[in-house]
């Protein structure tokens, strides 16, 4: 393969990084920016004498120029509730004006861009389980909304990008994932029983614990936005990338408890507001349009994500 470069923003995060060592693997050449803002330089310390792979710090909220780029991953944004909420007003300049200027560049390179949308974008939803063709129900004034209506617009931008000026733009929407080199301390709630459990204190299950939730392993996530990365020009999406398998939150602390062997208990703490009841993907176009669905099944996945947590925690 001839060696093509491809930028990664948002590659020191929890995904970006996976992505990262794909696409070293994969033989391109990957250039990653990163303003650490939840990012962690460990996630790609590896990478660094790498000769195909650089490292810029750099905000995407602020334009960027480089030439002979091949392809654009864009993960560039606060993710999770507890670091999005953090600095509601920054997430939305993030989600719009970095968007935004990545397809700016992606313009100047006449090149496809790859856009990491969320199941966010469906909000509380009505359908279950939710398909692509869903408009969702999002609050636009509550606390959630800086990132639910930022990655609203953010699709909005790379369609409109693709109707005036025929950038290739791909959209993914990611529903939960877990894996390696999630941070402990971001409020995912894979993350929160894993290391809850692991130092024997409660796990926080907000609500009854009855809402659920669909998890995919970040391996399968990965394979599914490179196949999505390789799809023809003229094929959008977006397309729902996740696990149909569906948990109730209850379910997945007990499982987590079992798997940890800890004597952990479950501690009921009042309902977050507009935090989702339902989420489940339709994944039907995803296995029409890339031939893809999960492989790894939730248990092995948590196995494999557990002794990460219990390395981590190890070396504190």
């Amino acid at each position: 393969m001839n060696t093509k470069k491809a930028i990664v923003a948002g590659g020191a995060g929890f995904i970006g990084s996976h992505l990262c060592d794909r696409l070293i693997k994969e033989g391109y050449s990957v250039l990653c920016i990163d303003n650490l803002y939840t990012g962690y330089i460990g996630n790609i310390q590896h990478l660094l004498d790498n000769t195909n792979f650089s490292y810029v710090r750099h905000d995407v909220t602020d334009p960027m120029s480089y030439d002979n780029v091949s392809l654009i991953f864009n993960l560039a944004c606060p993710a999770s509730p507890v670091h999005y909420q953090k600095d509601a007003i920054y997430t939305t300049k993030t989600a719009v004006l970095g968007t935004l200027n990545l397809l700016e560049l992606a313009k100047a390179n006449h090149c496809p861009i790859l856009q990491a949308s969320t199941s966010e974008v469906y909000g509380d939803p009505f359908v279950h389980p939710q398909t692509e063709n869903y408009y969702g129900n999002v609050n636009p004034i509550g606390i959630r909304s800086c990132y639910d209506e930022g990655k609203r617009c953010a699709e909005s931008l790379c369609m409109d990008y693709h109707r005036q000026y025929g950038i290739p733009v791909k959209i993914v929407r990611i529903f939960n994932t877990y894996g390696p080199n999630m941070a402990e301390d971001d409020g995912r709630v894979v993350s929160n029983f894993i290391t809850q459990a692991l130092q024997g204190i409660p796990l926080t299950v907000y609500g009854d614990g009855m809402q659920t939730r669909s998890f995919q392993y970040i391996d399968d996530l990965i394979r599914g936005i490179l196949l999505m990365a390789q799809t023809p020009d003229k094929f959008t999406g977006p397309v729902n990338l996740g696990n149909p398998e569906e948990y109730t939150l209850k379910e997945l602390a007990e499982k987590i408890l079992r798997l940890t062997n800890s004597p952990s208990t479950l501690e009921y703490h009042p309902f977050l507001q507009d935090d989702p009841c339902q989420r489940r993907p339709d994944i039907s176009l995803a296995k029409k349009m890339l031939g893809w669905q999960p492989k790894i099944l939730v248990e092995e996945g948590l196995q494999k994500t557990i002794i990460y947590f219990k390395n981590k925690i190890s070396k504190v």
